[in-house]
């Protein structure tokens, strides 16, 4: 087995109740896509992403009502919310008075250093962190000069630029960033940040696209970096329910062993020798279980050969045959069971076993 690498120790800030880094637990957040001034359809989100393990929050306000609408949906959720702003740092003073937990921005395109100094002054006073966002999409012009491009080394140069200018102003309540929609440009970066300071940073990849490939670029990249032991929180950045990015999230950290919520499901492939509608039956579980926090290993097999003997360390699980299966728990056949009752007994089986 390959040794877990030590997580690298960093600062601590709070994010509202949550801790972030200095050995706290990886924290899993996630966006809305909601219009932030629909505060009904965006509570409503947010309480989605909640029961499926969202930890953190973060809201677009890309104008005064949205950024007013923040202190009426603070009041109806659960989880710590973060305003995202870009251009305008009026935008990130009014979220701030109406009590966002944390600000994020791109000092790259909020505009002059008087404007950055108004935002470290409210965040001041609100006794709030900032999140130091730097994307590859934009970069100042002179590092894009040096660099010949966005470059790993470009993005590090930049954040560290902002960090200084910070901390010059009394302010280290910040988490870092340093997102690409490249891969291995975005390894690259947080690895070259990650010797030079002890910030927290928040993981992920940017612009990862829809679903199928923005799994794979996330959890290629991210799951690279935690595995390095960099990073205290991420987010799954994917074009689809946002409830899809949390649910990921937690299959990367359970992959790493870092975090487990909600059971794993083991499923084989399925080939010449399945005689049931394996995939129906996978995805029915699967989503008759979603909610639960425990982490059963729960295994769908679809014939006996991939029954109990390959999935023996699961908690329990079923293997199916012509027109019926067999119910088997750690390994041990229990009972055979009719192919149109093994989804409503494994269902009713595991929720036993985790209450």
């Amino acid at each position: 087995m390959i040794p877990k690498a030590k997580r690298k120790k960093t600062k601590q800030i709070m994010v509202g109740s949550v801790p972030i880094g200095g050995g706290a637990p990886v924290v899993v957040q996630s966006m809305t896509n909601t219009d932030t001034r629909d505060v009904k359809a965006t509570v409503g989100q947010i309480q989605r992403l909640t029961e499926a393990g969202c930890e953190i929050v973060r809201v677009a306000v890309p104008d005064e009502k949205a950024a007013h609408a923040l202190s009426e949906i603070k009041a109806q959720i659960k989880i710590p919310l973060i305003a995202d702003i870009h251009f305008d740092h009026r935008l990130a003073v009014a979220a701030a008075k109406a009590g966002a937990d944390a600000l994020r921005i791109n000092p790259g395109n909020i505009g002059a250093r008087k404007a950055i100094e108004k935002i470290i002054t409210v965040a001041k006073d609100k006794g709030i962190p900032i999140r130091i966002g730097v994307n590859s999409g934009s970069l100042e012009r002179d590092l894009e000069k040096k660099y010949k491009g966005p470059t790993p080394e470009a993005m590090v140069e930049s954040a560290l630029r902002h960090v200084a200018f910070f901390e010059k102003r009394g302010f280290n309540q910040l988490k870092i960033s340093l997102k690409s929609s490249c891969v291995t440009d975005t390894i690259k970066a947080y690895e070259l940040f990650s010797k030079k300071a002890d910030y927290p940073l928040h993981l992920g990849v940017t612009e990862a696209g829809t679903l199928v490939p923005g799994i794979v670029k996330s959890a290629i990249g991210i799951g690279i970096l935690l595995s390095k032991g960099i990073g205290d929180t991420f987010r799954v950045s994917l074009t689809s329910d946002p409830v899809d990015e949390v649910r990921v999230a937690y299959e990367i950290l359970r992959a790493l062993d870092i975090r487990h919520r909600g059971p794993e499901i083991i499923s084989c492939p399925t080939c010449g020798r399945c005689e049931i509608d394996l995939l129906h039956l996978a995805k029915t579980v699967e989503t008759a279980l979603l909610g639960i926090e425990a982490s059963p290993k729960v295994a769908i097999m679809g014939c006996v050969v991939n029954g109990p003997g390959e999935a023996k360390e699961a908690d329990i699980g079923i293997a199916g045959g012509r027109g019926q299966g067999i119910l088997f728990k750690k390994g041990k056949v229990v009972k055979k069971i009719p192919e149109r009752d093994l989804a409503r007994i494994l269902i009713q089986e595991v929720k036993k076993m985790v209450e």
